[in-house]
């Protein structure tokens, strides 16, 4: 007995469908996708219909949630979009030559590049990428001599009125060792990133405000460099709580340790930027952080 061929899933249905689970809402999402709102609840009716499960969950106020199926569908229902769009771009898009320049801090480049080079290699083999890793107010200084088509920079890096994408956001959080406590040490020993740091000067700032005795303990030009003593117990260090490694825990709200304000990663574009493929890329890069740092909304 021949079985049954399963029916395929329409692009459209499930980006739309991811759509509203990354906005929590039905009419941005629809916004996004260029319909009406009832155009895209018909959408979702039909992709329900079609899988034979319910997917969503309206609350009060037009809240929006997944269920147990929706959030399967999510994960996956991404990995297929984002593999349909590499096979669409890589057959539709225009042949794409020449070098950018793209300048990046060391702990981005090791968090976030790889799938981005990754993908635009695949999609764009004739275009070289020369990435410069620094510093976010040294790659603010080259971006304003004209040595970078594009840069992601640590907010407040920034040069005064660029125009900017925010590409992440998220609250900085006291950082300590699992296995050690630092954070109960007096004075506070503090492992930061040397001068001119962002994230350097917001600890600093909340520490004196909040009156807490701390020494400078020790220095680093990169994020991996601030773990490194934290790990072994001598110090804190502060991070955004999503790129902790492993050895360490970021410490609860409240716990003696003052609030620390939201930090963001920013990506700029040269005045003078080498088109299209600058273009090409910063697309690239923006798309694959919304896949990659949104997080599905609640059940």
């Amino acid at each position: 007995m021949t079985m049954a061929r399963p029916q395929g899933l329409d692009p459209d249905l499930l980006r739309a469908f991811a759509y509203i689970a990354e906005e929590g809402s039905f009419t941005r999402a629809a916004e996004r996708v260029g319909r009406t709102q009832s155009a895209v609840s018909m959408q979702m009716q039909r992709l329900e219909e079609l899988l034979g499960q319910r997917l969503l969950l309206r609350g009060k106020g037009g809240a929006v949630s997944l269920t147990p199926h929706g959030r399967f569908l999510l994960e996956r229902g991404r990995e297929m979009l984002a593999l349909n769009d590499e096979i669409w771009s890589t057959f539709r898009a225009p042949q794409v030559q020449g070098t950018v320049r793209l300048g990046t801090p060391d702990d981005y480049a090791l968090r976030y590049l790889p799938p981005v080079l990754k993908r635009f290699a695949d999609t764009h083999p004739s275009v070289e990428v020369d990435v410069l890793c620094a510093p976010s107010n040294e790659l603010s200084e080259h971006l304003r001599a004209g040595k970078l088509d594009l840069t992601l920079l640590t907010m407040t890096h920034e040069p005064k009125g660029w125009p900017s994408t925010e590409l992440w956001r998220g609250p900085l959080r006291w950082i300590t060792s699992e296995r050690y406590a630092p954070h109960r040490l007096d004075p506070l020993p503090v492992a930061l990133a040397g001068v001119r740091c962002a994230w350097r000067d917001a600890a600093v700032t909340a520490l004196e405000r909040a009156g807490i005795n701390y020494r400078i303990a020790y220095t680093s030009a990169t994020l991996a460099g601030t773990h490194a003593p934290v790990v072994a117990g001598l110090a804190v260090t502060i991070s955004a709580a999503d790129w902790v490694p492993e050895g360490l825990r970021a410490l609860p709200f409240g716990d003696r340790l003052p609030e620390l304000p939201d930090t963001a990663i920013l990506l700029l574009k040269g005045r003078e930027a080498r088109q299209p493929v600058t273009d090409v890329l910063e697309n690239h890069i923006a798309e694959t952080f919304r896949t990659e740092t949104r997080r599905p909304v609640a059940a």
